[in-house]
This record gives structure tokens, sequence and C-alpha cells, in this order.
């Protein structure tokens, strides 16, 4: 059965349901951050705050600027992307491709890393523009209400749903998507995956070797109280299971969807009798050169990890106790001050400020 869509985006927002275990089924995205993009922008052109001269300003190092950048190509509007140096050569020349601007900021800055900076040169370029439209993924409420056509699929296709698993960086799949589930089954468990040296579950800032998930600044639309459970997961651990995805199921995802593979098919394994999702966030064409190659892996160091992947995560009882390996802990739907052994919040949450 073919469909008929009104653009390239339409056809590609809404994940496929796979089914990857007996009690397992993969939320297979193309390219997820399409469905926060295009909802962002419909929802502002639609309340006037896109006007004829608006541009829309973002930053970002990662597929949500890949999706705007889609998105502003098929209304003609011009878009303006922040970066800094981690953004790969394939994606800068797609983002470009489609017409947007992209500044990087060279240097990081001493409090919040690269996103700092970003969030400054943000800043200075809305203070130079007369009309721009920022659609702040980090605090912008559209992102979590986004996913509701996905929970509607969900709900729809699977009946109840016992746990979903994903990554987090914006907060906006996981709480969007588990807090529209609780409203028909509150026991709907939600597991977070997170990379280490990440703030998002309180471990101190520090440079990341994955991309996709875990944040250096706190974003407004993560909601802790939503997540029973948190993985800490590290680049071997993540690159073995972004593989097996795809040696076992065909899936060519990115690592980010490995790192919830890795987790969701650990918990699903050993919760039979419940029914779990894993989100799997976009396609694995950006890594060919990187996770996908064996010479890469070996020269990082990560051929011996990924042919005997750990089977079991270390459990803890705080973020401070985390090692760097597979780590999990009991988050029990608490408010991050709740949290004993959490690094203490600074002032502020990342979203996207305009100089006074």
């Amino acid at each position: 059965m073919t469909g008929t869509y009104h653009s390239i985006t339409d056809a590609q927002m809404m994940p496929r349901l796979i089914r990857l275990g007996p009690n397992l089924y993969g939320a297979v995205f193309t390219l997820m951050k399409l469905l926060p993009a295009t909802y962002i922008l419909r929802q502002a052109d639609e309340r006037g705050e896109l006007g004829p001269d608006t541009v829309i300003v973002e930053t970002t190092s990662g597929t949500f600027g890949l999706a705007l950048a889609m998105q502003a190509a098929l209304m003609r509007r011009r878009l303006i992307l922040v970066s800094d140096p981690a953004i790969d050569a394939n994606l800068y020349r797609r983002l470009t491709g489609l017409g947007a601007r992209v500044e990087i900021c060279p240097e990081p800055a001493a409090v919040g890393g690269f996103q700092e900076a970003r969030l400054r040169r943000l800043a200075e370029i809305r203070a130079e523009l007369p009309d721009t439209f920022c659609p702040e993924q980090y605090s912008n409420p559209d992102n979590p209400r986004s996913y509701g056509v996905v929970v509607e699929q969900l709900s729809h296709t699977l009946g109840t749903v016992d746990c979903v698993v994903g990554p987090v960086g914006s907060g906006g799949s996981m709480c969007g998507t588990v807090r529209g589930l609780r409203e028909h089954t509150p026991h709907t468990r939600a597991i977070g995956v997170d990379s280490h040296h990440s703030v998002l579950f309180g471990q101190p800032d520090g440079p990341r070797g994955l991309r996709g998930m875990g944040n250096s600044l706190w974003p407004s639309n993560l909601d802790h109280s939503v997540f029973d459970e948190v993985h800490w997961c590290s680049p071997a651990e993540v690159y073995a299971h972004t593989r097996a995805l795809h040696a076992r199921h065909a899936l060519f995802q990115g690592p980010t969807s490995g790192a919830a593979y890795l987790v969701a098919l650990w918990y699903a394994e050993r919760h039979p009798d419940e029914q779990c999702v894993v989100m799997l966030p976009d396609e694995g064409y950006r890594y060919q050169a990187t996770v996908y190659d064996d010479a890469w892996l070996a020269e990082n160091g990560h051929l011996l990890a990924r042919d005997a992947p750990p089977a079991e995560p270390v459990t803890v009882e705080g973020p401070a106790q985390a090692d760097e390996c597979w780590t999990r802990m009991s988050w029990g739907r608490r408010s991050y001050d709740e949290v004993e052994g959490a690094v203490p919040r600074r002032s502020g949450t990342l979203t996207t400020r305009t100089p006074s």
C-alpha cells in the first residue's frame, strides 16, 4: 500500500513500528526531529509569528538543524543555524545545500561549553536582525506536544505500552510520549538513556564522545519527574549495539538508536510480561565513516568492545557513583533537586536569549 503526502517531511515524520523481540517494538524514525521541527514551525505560522520577512534562527549541531533546513526550504524561508566544530562535513553540506546559512562557533564558553557559546552568538544574530523566530527546541512546549501523534500511533497499534526506552537530549520525545501514554496507562515506565559527562541527570559536565544525546546545559523541556530509571552509556557499548541493530534487524540507525537498543534489549529480556517500546531516532548514513567503519572502530579502541559487549549495567545509587561503563540508577519519578548526589544546578536553563 502506498500513501500520498504533501511533502517529504510529512512522509518521513512518523516512525515505523518494528518488532525486535517477543515483547519489544522499535519506533524506527528516518529523522525524528522532523516531527517537532515541522510542528513548531506550522504552529508558529498559524499564530502569525512568521511574517513575510521573518528569519528562522536556531542553535544546533545535529539533526534538529537538518529537520529545520528541510522544512524551511519547503516553506521558502530564510534559515540561520549556529553550530560548533563537532558538526560533520556531510551534515554541513546538506544544510547549506538546503539553503541554510551555518555559522560555526570556534571556541567553547568557560561555563556551558559550546552550547553556551552558540547561545551567545545566536542572541547576537537576533539583535542584528529586525524580525526573527527561534524554534527553541529546548524550551518550546510545542516540542513535547508534537509527539502526541506518536502516542496515538502507539496506543492504536499496540494497545498498552508498559515501558518506553529512549535517548534524552532536549527532553521532548521522551517527556511528550510518556506523558501522553500515561493519560491512559499511568503505570507506563520511562527509561532515559544518557551519556557520561552530561548534566541532564546529575553528572558534572565534561567532554562526551557520543553525539545526539546528553547536554551541557539543562533544557526546560526536560521534566525529570517523568523518568523511572536512567542509564548512562559509553561510546564502545553504544557503537556495539548500533552495529548489532543493523546486523540482527537490518535497521541502519545512528548511535542514539544503538544506545536506546542496548538498554531496551536488556530491560525487555528481564521483564517478559511487559510490552516495551524503544525510540530509535534517526538513520545511520552520517556515521558510515565512523560507527559503521571497522577501521575507525579499531583506531579508536572500540573493536574489542564491539565483539564482546557487556551483558549487564552496573547499578548505582546516585549520579556521582556512575563510572565510565554502562551504568543505571532508579530515578523514581523524582524532581532533579530530590535526587541525592546530583551536581547542584547552576542558575538558568537552556533557552534562547535575546540580549537586552
